[in-house]
């Protein structure tokens, strides 16, 4: 397999209205933010590095997996909720059926939206408030996992037991870590829900995706 590598970017250092450096990510230090900064959003630049590192995996996943790439306005469309704006939508499908596809969104926010399999979106950062205080490094840590975990093998989408009044996603990479969550379907598309009950593999868990035959991935790279 191709190795990702994350690709080099300058960490700006950004001041508060003191003048002191902002420590992005620890900036509150355990305590609640102001009231005031849940409504700020500033330094917005600081997520541009997002870009970059989803284009990195984008590439990645082209000269990695067999897959099809599709990188019309219109793959935009498979998020839940579309973005007011979009600067780029790149949809990655797996060769595999029963693997899940990724598509990614990147925003003018600066952000990225990524969408996997059928029935979840993640968002890259979720807010951008100055109370939420992301840190861009950990933000790309997460992408990459989030990626790095669909495309092994460890994401499943499942509807709860009985009537199926829920739709639950776990991302899980042994001795690494997990993520889990859940979204009522009566809140999501119809027609995306109905389609998931007939689209989701055996038991929910998406397959790992297919690697390139050696020769094709060494060619490529």
């Amino acid at each position: 397999m191709t190795e990702y590598r994350r690709p080099t970017f300058p960490v700006e250092v950004y001041h508060d209205e003191q003048g002191r450096p902002i420590d992005y990510g620890n900036r509150w230090e355990g305590e609640s933010p102001p009231q005031d900064t849940y409504s700020r959003v500033s330094n917005l630049q600081r997520f541009a590095p997002l870009h970059l590192v989803a284009d990195a995996l984008i590439e990645w996943l082209q000269t990695t997996f067999e897959v099809a790439v599709d990188q019309a306005p219109s793959a935009a469309a498979d998020l839940l909720r579309l973005p007011k704006d979009v600067v780029r939508a790149v949809r990655v499908v797996p060769r595999d059926p029963t693997a899940a596809p990724l598509t990614f969104v990147l925003t003018p926010f600066p952000g990225v939206y990524l969408h996997a399999g059928v029935l979840h979106d993640f968002h890259l950062p979720v807010c951008g408030c100055d109370a939420c205080d992301d840190d861009v490094l950990t933000l790309a840590e997460e992408l990459e996992w989030t990626v790095r975990t669909v495309v092994s093998g460890g994401y499943s989408e499942r509807f709860d037991a009985g009537r199926g009044d829920w739709i639950e996603f776990r991302l899980e990479e042994p001795e690494v870590g997990m993520r889990s969550g859940r979204s009522r379907t009566e809140d999501l598309p119809e027609h995306r829900v109905k389609f998931a009950r007939t689209a989701l593999p055996p038991a929910g868990q998406w397959s790992p995706w297919p690697l390139l035959p050696k020769g094709e991935a060494d060619a490529i790279g």
